[in-house]
């Protein structure tokens, strides 16, 4: 849900840019358009952190696991991962950048970035900068050590159990690893290309729309045929497919 939500903030209006030919967008759409973006990112990264935290209760807790992760237990995090991101963006979005004096009206990205909004402003952009800062170091920061944690446990159960342990731990972590990795590695790229002037003036610009791009796309695209492949019956069905065997 949270994928489609992302795409469908991005994709309709980039194809509109692209088949009209018209590269403005007014204000109350561009301010919408970060809000969706930016909590989709929200979302996402929250939901691979309490992914991590279900895959470590199940491999390093496997008898207790259904007493630690409760129905309720579950309803809250489900409610943290989905009202936590959409409550931040709306503040972030509609109470500090839109607030703003704006002196310029061009943004250098095929679609609305909270950050260059800001370097647009002629307003004082001190109170979005150290929320910024603050809320980027505490929660972000406090979810990768929250992963690193985990991980650090899984890895540690994997190398001193049966090789049958091993193996399942493999198979339950390793599409929400490389979920996790192609979701990181793309808001990274995004960050440093978006905020550095100096990668910016050695990357050609073809390069700087795909990276730009990257952590909205390939995630949506990817996420479906890793999570899909884990599954046997869908292993099985392509299997079928690309052989010629019928089911």
């Amino acid at each position: 849900m949270n994928e489609l939500y992302g795409s469908t903030g991005l994709f309709p209006f980039l194809l509109q840019q692209i088949l009209s030919d018209v590269h403005t967008v007014s204000a109350s759409l561009c301010f919408l358009q970060i809000f969706c973006l930016y909590s989709y990112g929200g979302v996402e990264f929250l939901n691979l952190a309490i992914m991590s935290y279900d895959r470590y209760l199940a491999i390093c807790y496997p008898l207790q696991y259904n007493t630690l992760m409760t129905w309720n237990k579950i309803a809250m995090l489900t409610a943290l991962i989905w009202c936590y991101p959409f409550l931040m963006n709306l503040f972030i979005t509609y109470c500090l950048t839109a607030s703003l004096q704006l002196c310029g009206n061009v943004i250098n990205k095929v679609y609305c970035d909270n950050f260059y909004v800001v370097n647009l402003a002629c307003s004082d952009t001190t109170l979005n900068n150290v929320f910024g800062l603050t809320h980027m170091f505490t929660v972000i920061f406090g979810l990768v050590m929250l992963i690193i944690y985990t991980y650090i446990r899984i890895l540690k159960v994997c190398y001193s159990g049966s090789k049958q342990t091993r193996q399942k731990a493999v198979s339950t972590c390793t599409p929400h690893l490389a979920s996790l990795l192609n979701f990181s590695v793309g808001c990274f790229f995004e960050i440093v290309h978006s905020r550095s002037n100096t990668v910016q003036s050695y990357l050609p610009n073809m390069l700087r729309i795909f990276l730009s791009l990257y952590w909205l796309t390939c995630q949506p695209l990817v996420s479906p045929l890793m999570y899909g492949l884990n599954m046997s019956k869908i292993r099985i069905v392509c299997k079928s497919l690309f052989s010629g065997d019928k089911m």
